[in-house]
């Protein structure tokens, strides 16, 4: 896959994942629309915990990735190294988790 096709392919799923997380947003926020037809709070808070959960994942998807990639080469070349790789790949994994945690602080309003 070249170069273009990837950038593409990376614009057309943070567009899609966008789109998934406005609309899930907006539909929850629609209960209670005040008297100027703003957002409301809950709408507000929707959206950050969307923004929250597609930022964390897509940083995760892509640190994964590259992480994944690069302890493969090493332990192909050193089978003894597959240990310690795996702890990077772990931490990359650590990114979706604190936003996920961050998502659900601000759902709950802590």
């Amino acid at each position: 896959m070249d170069l273009k096709m990837r950038h593409q392919f990376a614009f057309t799923l943070c567009l899609l994942l966008l789109l998934t997380g406005l609309g899930v947003g907006l539909a929850g926020a629609q209960e209670a629309v005040p008297q100027g037809g703003g957002m409301t709070e809950g709408a507000w808070i929707a959206l950050a915990t969307a923004a929250t959960m597609i930022g964390s994942a897509f940083a995760a998807g892509w640190a994964i990735a590259t992480t994944g990639v690069a302890a493969a080469g090493a332990t192909a070349e050193k089978p003894e190294v597959s240990g310690r790789v795996l702890i990077f790949v772990a931490l990359a994994e650590a990114i979706a988790i604190y936003g996920l945690l961050i998502a659900f602080m601000l759902w709950t309003k802590i």
